[in-house]
């Protein structure tokens, strides 16, 4: 008899199947087989004891090893700071350096003094021209009024991203990339027009002297080597707009005030002084004072300004709307074109900040991202801006919502619940935010519908594949529809559509099941004889899981361990029942009913059909018995079955039912042998 021992069951080619074959030929009798099998039992036993001891000091040695990485996390924090603070400090001297380097186009190449200024700035502009690499726009008929080099830096941590030179013309904006070898290469252009510049406040160890350009492609971030520069620039842009506004004809004259008195009017006079005037210098002095716009009126750019620099944007919109009403009830006032081009663009200023904000958002979660999307949506609504708004905020919940969908499929999470779940969760914030603005609605359907495709596609893709097992498909279709049928608590129905994605893809599964599990029949010998459970534990067993299954065996046992029927009915009473219920899921879909009951119907046609082998001496009373409890037992139950879990009637089952009981089989008589067990 071979020794029991752990080193036989180390080895790499051990094969239990052999292992087993040789332990019985070498035992003689049943008292050296119980002897091995206590001693492997005994082995199994040492075996898992000692697992769960080493189990036991490896989550020992896991616990110390976690004090040590939060210790060791402590410090790489403290180390990580000083780090960043070197690395602005060094950035800082870098940026610096760089652009003490990178010097102007127009001052290395020398202009003649003696000549007018139109002749100085054909020459600027030919030699602009001759610098940029890979411009082909058109400088002729520009007006030259700056140039620099600047740091572009990242809006989200200020991080420097590349070396760009500035070209500001009257009319563009030109941006050139600088390349390693000092080359200037052009990148892209902005009309003034559509421009603003903000002046960012300087903050120790993140960013300095920088400012702000909003361009109708989004807020770009410079920073300039100095204060000095910073401001220059500022005044040069705010110049470049003056030079737009300028040339626009103006509807009428404003009425200016007299020399002699130009600078009589500010200064403050009491009602008696003014009626010392001569009738004429008063009613001038009236009109001075009367032309003059308010002085908050007069600050309130630089104010706006201020105000998106800061984030306090909900008092920006304020104070825009006060400006834009007092202009609507009184522009009569000396300057009042020009400040209301300066709130029109400080409006779209602010817009186009508060469209960048919330774009931001897409690189968080869905949550996180409709928690920051709240302010800016608001004010955008306000604004009457909620067609872009719309759209950005549905594109970031897509975003999110997909990635979510990645994170889900990595984990084996319930993907199904997390998407219908999300776009609950849009859909309630979007109709929140919206409103009052029902034109948006569309937006969302048209979204809803996108994302359910793209989504479907995916469940296609990942879960609903080829040869996938019928109860994974049942599961996979029962995970979308429960949390599908949610929506309608909140006026969203995307059932139908759900049900139209998905049925080609089952409709081939169910085919393929179908074929696979008829094609599996018969494939075993049946003995056709009663089946024998050798124990009376294992007959227990056998009585209670089919108990689960609402099949009750009691009325066919024989013995202390004999069912009355073959092993091969029994085992198909537990697949049918199985694959019913599989397909009882699928059937809640009606487009699915008749396949899925058609599977049912020739499964149990293909087991129903089977005859003992004409070589085998089978008892055809026993045959038929076990072909009648499969028509008058097993085929009722499985109906019931799949009426309580589709909800429907299986009228193919019903027909199948009542064909079968009109044709009962015919026996052959029963032979003269018989024995106690039947």
């Amino acid at each position: 008899m071979p020794e029991a021992s752990t080193a036989v069951f180390e080895k790499d080619n051990f094969n239990a199947e052999k292992y087993v074959k040789n332990l019985v030929q070498d035992c003689v009798g049943g008292p050296e087989l119980q002897q091995t099998k206590q001693k492997i039992q005994a082995l199994s036993d040492t075996v898992s004891s000692t697992l769960k001891k080493h189990v036991y000091e490896n989550y020992m040695q896991f616990i110390e090893t976690a004090k040590e990485i939060s210790h060791l996390e402590s410090e790489m924090y403290q180390l990580s700071h000083i780090l960043i603070e070197q690395r602005n400090l060094l950035t800082t001297l870098r940026d610096e350096s760089l652009l003490d380097d990178q010097k102007n186009i127009i001052e290395e190449q020398s202009l003649d003094p003696n000549v007018n200024e139109e002749q100085q700035n054909r020459k600027a502009i030919q030699l602009i021209k001759e610098s940029l690499i890979g411009y082909k726009g058109n400088l002729d008929d520009k007006v030259f009024i700056h140039e620099g080099g600047l740091i572009e830096l990242d809006s989200n941590d200020y991080r420097p991203i590349c070396r760009i030179h500035l070209f500001l013309f009257n009319e563009v904006l030109v941006l050139a990339k600088v390349r390693n070898e000092k080359k200037l290469e052009f990148q892209t252009e902005y009309e003034t027009k559509k421009i603003a510049v903000i002046n960012i406040k300087d903050l120790d160890g993140v960013n300095k002297n920088a400012i702000n350009v909003i361009t109708s492609d989004g807020a770009r971030m410079f920073q300039c080597i100095n204060s000095t520069a910073k401001q220059e620039w500022i005044d040069k842009f705010e110049l470049a707009i003056k030079f737009h506004q300028l040339k626009k004809p103006k509807k009428a004259q404003a009425p200016q005030p007299p020399k002699t008195l130009k600078f009589e009017a500010p200064q403050k006079s009491t009602d008696s002084e003014l009626l010392t005037l001569s009738p004429t210098a008063s009613e001038m002095g009236r009109v001075i004072v009367e032309n003059l716009p308010p002085e908050w009126l007069v600050t309130a750019p630089e104010e706006i300004q201020a105000e998106i620099a800061q984030r306090h944007f909900e008092d920006c919109l304020a104070l825009l709307q006060k400006c834009e009403e007092h202009l609507a009830q009184d522009s009569s006032f000396h300057g009042a074109a020009e400040i209301g081009e300066k709130i029109k663009a400080l409006k779209a200023s602010l817009a186009s900040v508060l469209m960048h904000e919330l774009s931001n958002s897409q690189s968080r979660s869905l949550q996180a991202a409709l928690r920051s999307s709240r302010r800016p949506l608001k004010l955008l609504v306000e604004m009457e801006k909620s067609r872009e708004a719309c759209g950005i905020l549905l594109r970031v919940c897509t975003s999110a919502i997909r990635s979510s969908q990645r994170q889900a499929r990595r984990n084996n999470l319930a993907v199904s619940e997390l998407f219908f779940c999300d776009v609950a969760l849009v859909a309630s914030e979007f109709l929140r935010a919206f409103s009052t603005k029902a034109s948006c609605t569309s937006a969302l359907i048209v979204w809803c519908n996108m994302e359910l495709q793209y989504f479907a596609s995916q469940l296609i893709k990942h879960y609903l594949t080829k040869d996938t097992q019928l109860e994974m498909v049942a599961k996979v279709v029962e995970g979308v529809r429960e949390p599908c049928q949610k929506l309608r608590e909140i006026g969203l129905d995307l059932s139908y559509h759900m049900e139209g994605l998905l049925r080609s893809t089952l409709g081939q599964l169910l085919d393929e099941a179908r074929y696979r599990l008829v094609d599996s029949i018969g494939r075993t010998e049946d003995p056709w004889q009663p089946y024998n459970l050798q124990t009376k534990t294992g007959l227990r067993t056998l009585l209670k899981e089919f108990d689960v299954l609402g099949i009750d065996f009691r009325a066919y046992v024989t013995g202390d361990t004999w069912i009355n029927l073959t092993q091969a009915t029994v085992n198909f009473c537990r697949h049918l029942l199985q694959t019913t219920e599989s397909c009882a899921y699928l059937a809640k879909y009606d487009s699915l009913q008749r396949d899925a009951e058609m599977l049912i119907r020739e499964l149990f046609l293909s087991q129903h059909s089977n005859k003992p082998p004409n070589s085998l001496n089978a008892d055809m009373n026993f045959v038929a018995k076990n072909k009648t409890y499969m028509t008058e037992v097993l085929l009722p139950i499985a109906m019931k079955r799949f009426e309580r879990i589709a909800g429907k009637k299986p009228d193919l089952l019903m027909e199948l039912h009542t064909q079968l009981r009109t044709v009962p089989p015919k026996p052959k008589p029963r032979s003269v042998y018989q024995t106690d067990v039947l």
